[in-house]
């Protein structure tokens, strides 16, 4: 994920940054326990293509 991209990226249901997960290759907002899937290099930032957040995550 780029740097420069990522700086600027908030999630788009309560505005607070978002972390990228190299793991599992998404973005996930703390604030919200909700992670959005990047395809193809691009971040799907739509409140319904979200996955909520495990406990343990």
């Amino acid at each position: 994920m780029d740097q420069s991209l990522l700086s600027i990226l908030v999630c788009p249901i309560c505005g607070n940054g978002v972390k990228y997960q190299k793991k599992s290759d998404e973005l996930e907002c703390q604030a919200c326990k909700i992670a959005y899937p990047i395809k193809d290099g691009i971040p799907i930032m739509l409140p319904e293509k979200t996955r909520v957040l495990s406990k343990k995550e």
